[in-house]
């Protein structure tokens, strides 16, 4: 009996010893949320980010949100205003409830995080999880649907430009 508990003990240190000793690991590819979007042709995995946004959510007791396309449409949109009027501004085309309203979104409440400047989807996260107006947002109650863009502008001072909606459908409406 001991000869086999000392033998298991050696396979098992011998197994970890291997895995440990292997340096031709390379992982495959980056994770998407580590991309540099501030370079032509990158762009931004939107599921990625719904499935970032959903596990902080979760870690807070908060149901996860899904993409929703009129939403990211409208994401979209802010973000390329942003980007061509080189200004980070919630009015910079209209109002964040204008906007929503004149898309014909029914939404209970929704909220809108703008940014500029982080160049990938890590820190753009990160960026809003550290500032209290952006995390309550993050943190909506009763979201369930987001949209997000990110838009690369390269004579700006920025270089990208991000647009983060959070809503909660009004589904009575429809």
């Amino acid at each position: 009996m001991k000869l086999a508990r000392l033998f298991l003990a050696f396979a098992v240190l011998g197994g970890l010893a291997a895995c440990a000793g292997n340096d031709n690991y390379a992982p495959k590819a980056e994770p998407s949320f580590y991309r540099n979007l501030a370079q032509p042709g990158a762009q931004l995995d939107d599921a990625a980010a719904a499935s970032m946004i959903s596990g902080y959510r979760a870690n807070n007791s908060l149901p996860a949100v899904t993409l929703d396309p009129e939403l990211t449409r409208l994401a979209q949109a802010q973000a390329e205003v942003m980007a061509k009027r080189d200004k980070l501004d919630h009015a910079a085309g209209k109002p964040f409830n204008v906007r929503l309203k004149a898309s014909g979104y029914d939404a209970k409440t929704a909220a809108e995080n703008i940014s500029a400047g982080y160049h990938t989807l890590a820190e753009a996260f990160s960026g809003w999880r550290d500032s209290p107006p952006h995390r309550a947002n993050m943190l909506l109650k009763g979201a369930t649907r987001m949209g997000i863009a990110a838009v690369y502008t390269p004579g700006s001072k920025y270089k990208v430009y991000w647009a983060l909606i959070l809503a909660e459908p009004d589904d009575k409406k429809n």
